[in-house]
């Protein structure tokens, strides 16, 4: 069953899969950074990404090589910036430890920053061609129909009866095409809501449409409790600057930049806000305040609201670790896309 499976799947992936420039390749580097960029990213959203960060860092020598707010700025607008500095601190990591080459296995794989077994098992099937399955969301689906695996996948520990499965029927001698054939069948025909069973080259045999159960697999079930936050931007203003600063290592956007922040646990009123601001630094003057708006995380929804204001005095910009900005400077800054949206309305 396992080789018929295999072929099928990999006969179909030859004819219909969708030309992409990391399945043309067998360079660790370009693999790597494909599937980093790819993680909770649409491949349509992420492919501009990929290129510019090609064009950009060839090589992961390139990357090594380059401060990190240039790379968080290269990564604006995909999200999840911790992908981007753990991205930054792996090329590193290469570089230092392997002098440039990534190691060649799966367990080694996974000894860097960043890349977990997904990752390592894409590496290494697809670069180094070793047997190793490729489990992410679309082989999930794929394997929970195909096998009627009815254990939730939002459980870490069931991990292993998905991956074990894979493995029987993972081809020996094309571990890569049997890897990039799941995900393709995954995220092409096996999809979430209405799957396209009629032209699936593996529907015969597939146990959850005999059973007509494939709209109920795969089971996930896991709460996620969403976080709701208020923040109160201070956007002093000096001339045609503005002052902003680096964001700590503690919170959300670690190391991309951001406005003054007052945050508040409900929504406040307009006055309560200026006499907040007043309170702090006296001889402020409020200049605007802006509507709130709202952005939303995958845990947490955000509702900004931003205050033009002057005359801060330079003891409190200090006490902040503020620094004005020109608007050609605050461009090239990294800055968390919420901010960006925001200025590029207000500034352009």
């Amino acid at each position: 069953m396992s080789n018929d499976f295999s072929s099928l799947l990999i006969s179909w992936y030859s004819k219909h899969m969708r030309q992409l420039p990391w399945r043309n390749t067998n360079d660790p580097y370009k693999i790597w950074l494909s599937e980093i960029i790819l993680q909770q990213t649409r491949v349509a959203q992420g492919l501009p990404y990929y290129q510019n960060f090609i064009e950009k860092y060839p090589d992961v020598k390139v990357l090594a090589s380059a401060p990190e707010e240039e790379v968080l700025r290269m990564w604006q607008g995909l999200g999840y910036y911790s992908r981007a500095r753990n991205l930054h601190a792996c090329a590193k990591e290469v570089v230092e430890k392997y002098d440039g080459f990534f190691p060649e296995d799966y367990i080694s794989l996974q000894t860097l920053k960043g890349i977990g077994k997904y990752t390592a098992a894409a590496i290494a099937s697809f670069a180094f061609k070793e047997a190793v399955p490729v489990v992410d969301g679309n082989v999930f689906r794929v394997l929970a129909r195909y096998f009627s695996i009815e254990e939730n996948i939002a459980d870490t520990k069931n991990f292993a009866i998905f991956f074990n499965t894979a493995l029987e029927i993972i081809p020996k001698d094309q571990p890569d095409l049997f890897n990039q054939a799941m995900m393709e069948l995954g995220a092409t025909i096996c999809t979430p809501g209405n799957p396209a069973c009629i032209v699936c080259p593996v529907s015969v045999g597939c146990t959850a449409r005999e059973k007509g159960t494939q709209k109920k697999l795969p089971v996930k079930e896991k709460k996620v409790k969403v976080r709701q936050r208020f923040f109160y931007y201070l956007m002093w203003e000096k001339d045609d600057k503005i002052a902003m600063k680096k964001r700590g290592p503690q919170d959300i956007w670690q190391g991309l930049f951001d406005f003054d922040l007052i945050e508040s646990k409900t929504a406040l009123n307009n006055n309560v806000v200026e006499e907040t601001i007043l309170a702090e630094v006296p001889d402020a003057e409020v200049l605007s305040i802006s509507a709130p708006v709202k952005h939303v995380l995958t845990h947490q929804r955000i509702e900004a609201v931003f205050i033009g204001l002057k005359n801060p005095s330079s003891v409190y910009l200090k006490e902040r670790e503020l620094s004005y900005f020109k608007k050609e400077q605050i461009e090239e800054l990294p800055k968390p896309i919420l901010i960006d949206k925001y200025l590029k309305g207000r500034i352009n």
